[in-house]
């Protein structure tokens, strides 16, 4: 297998001995995987040698949480919570699945953006409604196969009907519009996991760096048997048990109205807090949730800009830190952050959390900020093993960064210039299992400038369908409005939740 040697390089390995501190030294990739680490390494004769001074080498990004089904929406919504805006990304009344082809090449396009802007690991959280098909998951695997990227994946699920999820909906909602909601019969928790394993033993490992994972979209919306089965099978293979909880008020409502205690509270005791378990989001949790996840060892992807964009709130960063929760950061879905750019989402991060409160030594540092973007991110995914620091026998996966570049000049503290200065930019080199995926600007693996060809020729009458589908939900924003402001008004003890 070839060998590459990075020499003289500033390296932020991310590791236990030196975390966020940088230190010179040299980087063996031998195939796929990082065999040493040092001063002054010798190497085989035709083994390939990278000068890297004035270079800076890193662990690649790992986006803990987005959904590539958003990824043409782009640009497209603003001023909308939650609620409201999923009846447009997500809408209630669908037409036919978006075609193989827009499928993978929705799928690529997440994957180009990520790997060209240092992300090297991705969990999307894939939802193709109406139904679950293995045809159409392998589609999204093959197109990050071809990528070159790393990615968990997963098929979400969800069986609760949505009048039955959400707060107020049945009161609020008129008839002629619940009439429009039949989706059928909901899929068992039997049917799902027949599913699941199918997808484990065709699709998961198949390349080393594609895996499955279980997402439960949320306890209000999966019945505790699916639920309860998806933990099971997420501990009996390894992979994360992904699920989005307490992003809004409305959430955090909905907990004490359907089952008499906060939605942490209802997991803890249907006994799904487990290592496996990495939840979406976590704003509106109490005390008392955060030292139950942190007792469980539970880990939280912060969707720092999507958060701020649906109105959700802020999440209670240090709060859930300090009680023990891993956290890694998430763009979410592109149509709630409007980029796949976790360069984005650190320097948001490391911001905003110094408006929750003035208590300075509560605020993020920037080391924090980058072992969530990287090390802790890799936990979030349950591959801290593989990825998300440079580290004798893990993946080669790594960025090398040009330090003569704007976002490094003066250079003073790595860390901070790599949270609040660098914006991708300055990456020059990016490889994933020892493969360089993106060198000098250009991606290695993909010809851009044919995808960008056909999407443009493809996504008119594709976003022209879509606009029709926004014509035809648009008449539950009433409803919807009505559920947010009802929520927001509610005065049940949780604005101590918040913040």
């Amino acid at each position: 297998m070839s060998q590459t040697l990075i020499r003289n390089a500033t390296i932020v390995a991310m590791d236990k001995v030196h975390g966020a501190r940088p230190f010179t030294g040299d980087i063996l990739i031998d195939g796929a995987s990082i065999k040493a680490i040092g001063a002054a390494l010798t190497a085989e004769p035709d083994t390939k040698i990278i000068d890297g001074r004035g270079k800076l080498v890193m662990p690649g990004l790992v986006n803990s949480h987005t959904h590539s089904s958003e990824t043409f929406y782009r640009g497209r919504y603003e001023r909308m919570p939650l609620e409201i805006w999923l009846l447009y990304a997500y809408p209630l009344l669908m037409n036919d699945p978006v075609g193989e082809r827009l499928l993978y090449l929705r799928s690529l396009l997440l994957a180009m953006e990520s790997l060209r802007n240092g992300v090297t690991t991705f969990c999307d959280d894939f939802f193709d409604p109406p139904r679950h098909d293995l045809d159409r998951l392998s589609t999204v695997f093959r197109a990050y196969d071809d990528a070159g990227i790393r990615a968990n994946v997963s098929s979400a699920v969800m069986n609760i009907h949505t009048l039955d999820a959400l707060p107020f909906a049945r009161e609020v909602m008129p008839d002629d519009l619940k009439a429009l909601l039949d989706f059928g019969p909901p899929i068992t928790a039997n049917a799902y996991m027949d599913y699941c394993r199918s997808a484990f033993a065709s699709l998961h490992g198949k390349s080393s760096r594609l895996n499955f994972m279980i997402a439960p979209s949320a306890p209000q919306r999966c019945a505790p048997d699916l639920m309860l089965a998806c933990m099971d099978l997420a501990v009996e293979k390894g992979v994360p048990f992904h699920t989005h909880i307490l992003e809004t008020k409305t959430q955090a409502v909905t907990g004490p109205l359907l089952y008499g205690k906060t939605l942490i509270a209802y997991m803890h005791d249907l006994g799904l807090l487990r290592r496996n378990t990495t939840i979406a989001h976590s704003v509106w949790v109490s005390d008392d949730d955060m030292r139950m996840m942190g007792e469980a060892g539970v880990s939280v992807a912060h969707n720092a800009i999507s958060n701020l964009k649906l109105g959700a709130g802020i999440a209670p960063v240090r709060r859930l830190l300090d009680a023990g929760v891993t956290i890694g950061l998430g763009t979410d879905g592109v149509s709630s952050n409007d980029t796949s750019r976790i360069f984005d989402v650190m320097r948001v991060a490391g911001l905003v959390h110094s408006a929750a409160g003035p208590d300075y030594d509560q605020w993020l540092r920037a080391e924090e900020v980058l072992t969530m973007a990287t090390i802790g991110g890799a936990r979030t995914a349950m591959l801290e093993h593989v990825t998300g620091s440079l580290e004798v026998g893990k993946a080669a996966d790594l960025l090398i960064l040009n330090l003569r570049t704007y976002p490094f000049l003066p250079l003073n503290d790595v860390a901070k210039h790599l949270v609040y200065a660098e914006n991708g930019s300055s990456v020059e080199m990016v490889m994933v299992a020892g493969r360089v995926v993106m060198q000098d600007g250009r991606l290695t693996t993909v010809d851009e400038e044919a995808i960008f060809d056909e999407l443009a020729e493809l996504m008119p009458a594709y976003l022209a369908e879509h606009a029709e589908l926004e014509r035809r939900n648009k008449a539950f924003e009433p409803t919807m409005a009505e559920i947010h402001r009802r929520s927001t008004e509610m005065d049940i003890g949780l604005n101590r939740y918040h913040g």
